[in-house]
């Protein structure tokens, strides 16, 4: 079958003659040569790896510049930038072990760098870690960031929070394209599922400069799965059970390239019951069904690289409005529930040129959004279609200097059909230009950017006046300028410092200009604000970090000035039996930030020792404090790393403890939190049974079964707390 499968690819390439190549030997200190070694164009989205003589080969490269990456666990990354190439070109590493995670290329900032060369802080964190942790979303494992955490309901929903800031202040982006399902609701989540996805970057501050409106707050970036390896074919079944939500997750995957074509195809299915407290009742309809399906097709040769992808995504989700009710384990949902419908097109082109290139993004999402109360009769029904495109043009390196020039944009309809309106129907159309450049010298880097941009919503009368869901027509235009200026310094050599200060803004969205209804996800009345400021904000971002072969260190501090914050506060009136909130306006600022370090102690090679501890803090102008700010909390894991013989490779125990301290400091309708620590456990590994692998993974989450209420769950209010102890058990075949 494989051979089959590769020779129906072949034939499409046969007819192409090698272009340039790029070949070579990767090697330790010792002059070792070092097998498996990891070698990845991300440009291309072409991949190898070295055999048993540390060597590696690739075909059919462009002329312009591009850039390999030589990845190997307990090894440093290595970034190998390469600007003019011969026919045939050579070109060795060599590899310096470090007991420490994996450098990687950050592709959500604008030159690409490994992380460790990169002016910004970003967190990088592999899809496959997170969900070694056990956790059963996707929002789940990111909340194990820190500086990232969730609101949420219940386990099936759940809304990023970057320092503090959530809804349309953090963009999310997949597949290059950035995501618009309605985000301005708390009540559905991301709409992303972990299958398929390599793994996340999260920007903590304004992101303005390089995405435009909503990353104000800061981006959650999501990296595909990588293709196969150049002449390769790959399969990988996976299954989790979890014991709370007697819930199960499949996914299966097939992929295979030649030097030029590639292609993948994913599945996946995801079912849950309700969750179970600690006292072993459930609530009751917080049970869903997830199915998700992606493909990708993609093609390179000496000129250009082109890749397609595509993400179905349907979700049907249970909305808990009646706490602690019926028990059962059913998976089949109850009203009131949710139907969701995402579909994401992406198309990724990059143009080489002799000395420059050309990267273009183009993505097509349709959000299809309904809400049954009573009836398979949808009582709210929106259709959210987005069209947008990014152009990035990498002029020639001058001297020192790189150069970025790009223009983004976004066309946008919104559409009703139900009988219940939460915003009229609209159209949003974004224009975006920037500039960004970069200056390395010596052990320095200065990076800094200007970027203009111009939003215009119009929506469409509805309704009778005076009677809730009526909308008058709007028509507004909201324009802005944005700047970042970052520097990155060796103080000395185990010692980085990088500064940076940028500037952000966010439109106001539809909800907040137009409402005028019962907002089911917050019951409560929301009445809009038509006249509405951008938001705009300041931010100050301050990271030091030590690395050794034994320790690293770091701190991250920050400081964020936001003028015309919108929030709702109450009016005093009641309709519908609902207390009235409306949309204000009134600065604010949040500051806070991380601290954290991982000791490796020697000669104890098997045993890590991680820690960290986030704050943040939000406060309006007249010091009162913002709403929907997450508490303390201090992580600590201490983890091991063994070997079985040769039958059990890559094993890991880890044991954690997550402390969430008490949130007293609350808006004027919150009420304040009590504090909790949670332990949990986890074991895994590869199997290997003669030429079979297997991986497995066995997690303890919230081991003692510890009743708690997150600050920031949107059960909170009903007294309902959250998921009790959950045993998790996963394998992955790769076949």
């Amino acid at each position: 079958m494989k051979k089959i499968i590769l020779a129906l690819i072949l034939g499409f390439s046969g007819i192409l003659s090698a272009q340039n190549s790029v070949s070579g030997t990767v090697t330790n200190l010792e002059n070792q040569p070092l097998a498996n070694v990891s070698v990845y164009a991300p440009e291309l989205h072409k991949g190898t790896t070295t055999d048993q003589n540390g060597k590696y080969e690739f075909k059919n490269l462009p002329n312009g510049s591009f850039r390999l990456t030589f990845t190997f666990v307990g090894f440093t990354t290595q970034s190998k930038s390469i600007s003019k190439l011969l026919k045939e070109n050579t070109i060795d590493i060599t590899l310096t072990e470090s007991v420490f995670e994996m450098d990687e290329v950050v592709v959500s900032t604008p030159f690409n760098k490994l992380q460790s060369q990169n002016v910004m802080k970003v967190e990088h964190e592999s899809i496959k870690t997170l969900q070694q942790k056990g956790t059963s979303t996707l929002i789940e494992g990111l909340a194990t960031i820190p500086g990232v955490s969730q609101i949420s309901t219940g386990t099936s929903i759940g809304k990023p929070v970057i320092r503090g800031l959530s809804g349309n202040r953090v963009l999310v982006y997949s597949q290059g394209v950035r995501i618009e399902n309605q985000q301005f609701g708390d009540e559905h989540g991301l709409g992303l599922n972990d299958a398929g996805i390599e793994s996340v970057e999260v920007i903590k501050g304004p992101a303005s400069l390089l995405y435009g409106s909503d990353a104000l707050g800061g981006v959650l970036y999501f990296n595909p799965e990588k293709f196969a390896d150049a002449n390769t074919f790959k399969a990988n079944f996976s299954q989790k059970y979890f014991t709370n939500t007697q819930g199960s997750n499949s996914s299966i995957g097939l992929k295979t390239s030649t030097d030029n074509w590639k292609f993948l195809i994913r599945g996946s299915f995801n079912t849950h019951s309700d969750y179970k407290i600690a006292d072993g009742d459930r609530v009751t309809n917080t049970r869903y069904n997830e199915t998700d399906f992606k493909t990708g097709i993609g093609y390179s040769n000496s000129s250009f690289s082109s890749v397609l992808r595509y993400n179905y995504n349907k979700l049907d989700l249970g909305m808990p409005d009646n706490g602690i009710g019926e028990q059962s384990t059913s998976k089949n949902t109850e009203f009131p529930r949710q139907g969701i419908f995402n579909h994401l097109l992406s198309l990724n082109n990059v143009i080489f040129f002799e000395n420059s290139k050309l990267d273009v993004d183009l993505g097509y999402i349709a959000n299809d959004r309904s809400e049954f109360e009573d009836s398979n009769e949808a009582s709210l029904h929106m259709k959210l279609n987005t069209f947008n495109y990014n152009a990035k043009y990498h002029f020639p390196k001058l001297g020192k200097i790189e150069t970025i020039l790009g223009v983004q944009g976004m066309h946008q309809t919104n559409k009703n059909s139900g009988e219940e309106y939460l915003i009229p129907d609209a159209t949003t159309n974004d224009f975006g230009v920037f500039g960004t450049a970069n200056y390395e010298w010596d052990n320095s880097v200065l990076q800094a950017g200007l970027r203009f941009d111009n939003r215009n919503i119009t929506s469409i009368a509805h309704g009778t006046e005076g009677e809730e869901g009526y909308f008058l027509p709007l028509d507004r235009s909201f324009d802005s300028f944005n700047a970042s200026l970052g520097y990155k310094t060796k103080l000395a050599e185990p010692l980085t410092l990088r500064l940076n200060v940028a500037t952000g803004f966010r439109a106001p969205n539809l909800a907040e200009l137009t409402s005028n209804g019962v907002h089911e996800g917050t019951n409560r009345y929301e009445i809009g604000n038509a006249a509405l400021k951008t938001e705009q904000n300041v931010q100050t971002d301050l990271n030091l970090e030590y690395k050794n072969t034994h320790f690293e260190f770091f701190i991250n501090g920050f400081y964020n000035h936001v003028n015309n914050y919108i929030f709702t506060s109450p009016t005093g009136e009641v309709r519908d039996d609902n207390d009235v909130f409306a949309y204000v306006q009134d600065n604010a600022k949040l500051y806070g930030g991380e601290v954290g370090l991982h000791f490796h102690p020697h000669p104890l090679d098997w045993l890590h020792f991680e820690t960290s501890f986030e704050t943040v803090t939000g406060k309006k102008a007249n010091n009162d404090y913002l709403p929907l700010i997450p508490a303390n909390n201090w992580n600590n894991t201490l983890r091991t790393e063994f070997k079985i013989n040769n039958w059990f490779e890559e094993g890991y125990a880890s044991l954690n403890v997550s402390s969430t301290f008490a949130q007293k400091n609350v808006s004027g309708f919150e009420t304040a939190s009590d504090g909790y620590t949670l332990v949990n456990l986890g074991f895994g590994g590869t199997v290997k049974l003669g030429k079979h692998a297997f991986d497995v993974n066995l997690n303890g989450n919230n081991l003692f079964d510890k009743k708690y209420i997150a600050h920031l769950s949107r059960l909170k209010t009903d007294g309902i707390p959250n998921i009790g102890r959950n045993i998790v058990l996963g394998v992955n075949f790769n076949l």
